[in-house]
């Protein structure tokens, strides 16, 4: 019930990996942050050690958020992988057991462009899932609105392949925080057998990801055919929404933001909610016509009739949103 009443309210904001814009993503710290800024949601990306625990990372590849390369334990770790296509070096989170993993520390992945975070390299520690789950549960026992959750399975053909699947054991432990379809919970995935195998196996509802330009691991249909009519029918038959890149809503021409597009009212006709990923304060971000006025963009999206949006800064996504909300 909360669910329906939370969407019915006006758009969510999503803490993109935490309050990722002051404190190093996945960390709880992170993700405490965004909760007391007032976040609706909070967004552990999901991949798996190699004792099979999940773990919060953007990737399993670490070498960018964590202090690895700096443990000489685990030099000889560091490997060539192909990835969803891609070669990629450096030390790979399904190649550590989880107590390894908890040795190391996070780091900030944009230390350039985010300074004040990178003051807090070497503070925290990898989360498992459960300890996410964990501090949502002992923070909503102290809310009225609860906070909800917004998985995303990283990968899930690559780790299929190495016998590492990502959804059994994501299932399990949503089952064990009793998350069902009225919970505040979605889980997302760029790929879509995945997605509708976790249709038949849990109630929490879906969000298919899609981005601006190629296609899912698994499939052989573009994301550009996705979204046509036809493609948004389809998967209104496993997915409750689309999670997809803003620019697929709002286009930037000649450092500006252009009109909209129709996808939100054709994703509204095909009784799919649409979340944009991600707003982000900084001007590297931004359209050059908006340096330094990050609400601008933030307005301009909920304008177009979004339903939600993930941001790297939620206390402004939130302050924003609410003044909109009031306006109205």
């Amino acid at each position: 019930m909360f669910l329906a009443a939370l969407l019915a309210s006006g758009p969510i904001v999503i803490a993109h990996r935490g309050a990722s814009a002051e404190l190093p993503e996945h960390t709880l710290a992170a993700y405490t942050r965004a909760i007391d800024l007032g976040a609706d949601f909070i967004e552990p990306d999901v991949v798996i050690t190699k004792d099979g625990v999940l773990i919060a990372r953007h990737e399993n590849e670490i070498s960018g958020t964590t202090d690895v390369a700096a443990h000489p334990e685990f030099a000889d770790r560091k490997v060539t992988k192909e990835i969803d296509g891609a070669k990629i070096t450096g030390w790979f989170t399904e190649d550590f057991t989880l107590a390894e993993l908890k040795t190391l520390k996070s780091r900030e992945r944009l230390p350039q462009v985010r300074p004040e975070s990178a003051k807090s390299d070497g503070k925290f520690e990898i989360p498992a899932l459960k300890e996410v789950l964990e501090l949502v549960r002992q923070k909503n026992e102290k809310r009225r609105n609860p906070v909800g959750i917004y998985p995303e399975t990283k990968h899930p053909s690559y780790f299929r392949k190495i016998n590492l699947p990502l959804e059994e054991p994501l299932v399990k432990i949503l089952a064990e925080f009793a998350y069902d379809e009225k919970s505040p919970a979605f889980i997302q995935s760029f790929e879509v057998g995945n997605l509708k195998w976790l249709k038949e196996k849990t109630k929490v509802r879906l969000i298919q990801l899609v981005t601006n330009g190629g296609k899912p691991e698994d499939g052989s249909v573009t994301y550009a055919q996705m979204l046509s009519n036809d493609g948004l029918s389809a998967i209104s038959t496993y997915a409750a929404g689309i999670g997809v890149e803003k620019s697929l809503v709002i286009p930037v021409k000649d450092g500006a933001l252009a009109p909209a597009t129709d996808l939100v009212k054709r994703a509204h006709d095909a009784n799919l909610l649409v979340h944009i990923w991600t707003l982000r304060p900084e001007n590297l971000f931004l359209p050059k016509s908006l340096a330094g006025k990050p609400e601008e963009e933030h307005r301009a999206f909920l304008n177009a009739g979004i339903d939600g949006f993930f941001s790297d800064a939620p206390g402004l996504s939130v302050r924003v949103r609410n003044e909109w909300l009031a306006q109205r």
